[in-house]
């Protein structure tokens, strides 16, 4: 892993859950890691890694990822042993 998508798995792991990862770091840890992500309709995004599918969305106007996602996206890589 590159050192940015440490630090974005350092932050994803942070408590209490921080509001302000921009969503383009969260994609771009996810794809260092290996994922395939595809568009969806609107703004949804599904991320083809670990063998599963996984669906989020992309937030919008704003680019900052709300707690909700990151809490997901968390349990989702720490279920499969990816942490910090």
């Amino acid at each position: 892993m590159k050192r940015k998508h440490t630090k974005t798995l350092a932050a994803l792991f942070t408590h209490p859950t921080p509001a302000n990862i921009q969503w383009r770091d969260i994609e771009s840890l996810l794809q260092g890691l290996g994922a395939e992500i595809e568009e969806r309709e609107g703004s949804r995004v599904a991320v083809i890694l670990f063998e599963e599918v996984q669906v989020f969305h992309r937030p919008h106007p704003e680019r900052i990822t709300d707690k909700g996602a990151v809490v997901s996206v968390r349990k989702w890589l720490q279920s499969h042993g990816v942490t910090p």
